[in-house]
């Protein structure tokens, strides 16, 4: 238990420190040294190449997880659980190379003359790219299977964050051209998974004969199937993160695409506490249904929908009053053109978070399998209303629809678990909450716009910090704060 609790612990720092700098650079740093066009390239690369590698793998990182335990210790290579872990994805890498390379003229045929040419002299890397993705998610599962995940989390976390960022300054500092940035983008991917294959064999741990034993140890058709439902799981998942942004550049512009992806990793803030939170209510909801104890459930199911109210409608206020602010950072203004986006994309996610765990619920429940259908549905509407609303909408109608769709299956993940388990998420307290925040987002939104925009942020951060505060405390709409105040006070 104590090699888990350090690796948790490095873990999450590791993440907490990869989550900023992939903030600063998606928001700050890139922007700045690439144009809209430029950034909508390399994120529709990343998500071609991530859809491919999903379908390769066919699930295997989760089977790894999932199966290790059964291979673990049966003499010193684990019969032959390695190349077995690898060597369907790489079948499935090599028919998926295929596929991508017949598909090229079909893909080019969604996009205008001009962003279709830009795609054509790039769309190899994406090929390249999968294959790298893929391999680092199967080493990434290997190494959390044998309880080595600091090194893979620091690899994916903050080195290829860092490698990508160093690409850019390369490009901007005409050390390499466009073309070679690309290629440097997509070979940090590459570097990750070389660095795993390496810490597997510093470790002792790269074992790539493979064993007729492998196959008896659990059935290859029980591995398969549990694949294609971890498939069909995180298939869905991956078409719901990269689907909006593949459809704004085919329906409108690899330039708009760059945009609404940074209008997106905008947004993207107002999950980091809730995704902190969702991290131990996992741990925590699979106990309580193990000792099927549906009150302690529902106390912190009601819980965590109140923190992540009071937490989450403050950070979405404080981020919507201040888009001026935020995109004058980047220094380039036709990436204000997203403000509209991420109004609606915060609404989205807010909705998201205030819904409580409902997801974690479910995919913990006796009813798992249930959770399965709600991502399909989600992915499927999301690929319908993005169909509908972006010719007409644009950006906005791409975050119109992912906010339709958020609101939509949260609403209906609510209403299931509250159905067959009787237990919902909202106490007296949420819509107390929801109403500071209104006064104060609507007092705060009244403020006149200083000279400088500095002066401007500070002005609305502070008052609608000092107003969101004093109207939970003296409401007392949540308890946890004025539990936390206390004990500040006594210290």
């Amino acid at each position: 238990m104590g090699i888990v609790l350090r690796q948790g612990i490095r873990n999450t720092l590791i993440s907490y420190v990869g989550m900023g700098i992939g903030f600063a650079n998606t928001i700050f740093v890139l922007p700045r040294l690439l144009t809209p066009g430029q950034i909508g390239l390399t994120s529709l690369l990343v998500s071609f190449a991530t859809i491919g590698a999903q379908l390769s793998a066919f699930g295997f990182a989760s089977a790894g997880l999932r199966y290790f335990p059964y291979f673990r210790n049966q003499g010193r290579n684990h019969a032959g659980f390695l190349p077995l872990l690898l060597g369907l994805p790489l079948l499935g890498f090599a028919a998926m190379t295929v596929v991508m390379s017949l598909g090229q003229p079909l893909v080019l045929r969604w996009y205008g003359p001009a962003d279709a040419a830009l795609l054509g002299q790039h769309y190899g890397v994406a090929v390249g790219l999968a294959g790298a993705i893929m391999l680092g998610g199967l080493l990434d599962a290997y190494l959390k299977s044998l309880f080595h995940t600091s090194f893979a989390s620091f690899c994916q976390e903050i080195l290829l964050r860092l490698l990508i960022v160093g690409s850019a300054l390369a490009y901007s500092a005409h050390y390499l051209s466009f073309a070679g940035f690309v290629v440097a983008y997509a070979s940090a991917y590459a570097v990750v998974a070389v660095l795993l294959v390496a810490y597997a064999a510093a470790i002792g741990e790269l074992h790539l004969r493979p064993t007729r034993a492998a196959l008896r140890v659990k059935p290859l058709g029980e591995m398969l199937g549990f694949g294609g439902f971890a498939l069909l799981s995180n298939i869905s998942g991956t078409v719901l993160l990269n689907i909006d942004n593949i459809m704004v550049g085919a329906k409108v512009s690899l330039a708009a695409a760059g945009i609404y992806l940074v209008a997106t990793n905008v947004s993207t803030a107002l999950t980091l506490p809730f995704r902190a939170l969702n991290k131990t209510a996992f741990s925590l909801i699979a106990e309580y249904w193990k000792e099927q104890d549906l009150g302690k459930m529902g106390a912190f199911y009601q819980r965590v929908t109140r923190v992540n109210t009071l937490v989450g409608c403050y950070l979405a206020l404080g981020i919507g009053l201040n888009l001026d602010f935020i995109f004058s950072l980047i220094h380039r203004p036709e990436y204000a053109a997203g403000a509209g986006a991420v109004v609606l994309l915060l609404v989205g996610r807010l909705f998201d978070g205030i819904t409580g765990v409902n997801g974690t619920i479910v995919v913990t429940s006796p009813r798992y399998r249930f959770d399965l259908l709600f991502n399909v549905l989600l992915a499927s509407a999301v690929v319908g209303l993005n169909w509908l609303l972006i010719p007409r909408y644009e950006l906005v109608g791409a975050a119109l629809a992912y906010c339709v769709a958020l609101v939509s299956i949260n609403t209906v993940r609510t209403w299931f678990v509250w159905h067959f388990y009787r237990l919902q998420p909202f106490d007296g307290h949420i819509p107390r909450l929801l109403l500071v925040a209104a006064v104060a987002g609507l007092a705060t939104w009244a403020l006149p716009t200083l000279p400088n925009l500095w002066l401007t942020m500070l002005m609305r951060g502070s008052v609608l910090t000092v107003l969101y505060g004093a109207g939970v405390l003296l409401t007392g709409t949540a308890p946890e704060a004025v539990a936390l105040l206390r004990k500040l006070r006594r210290r």
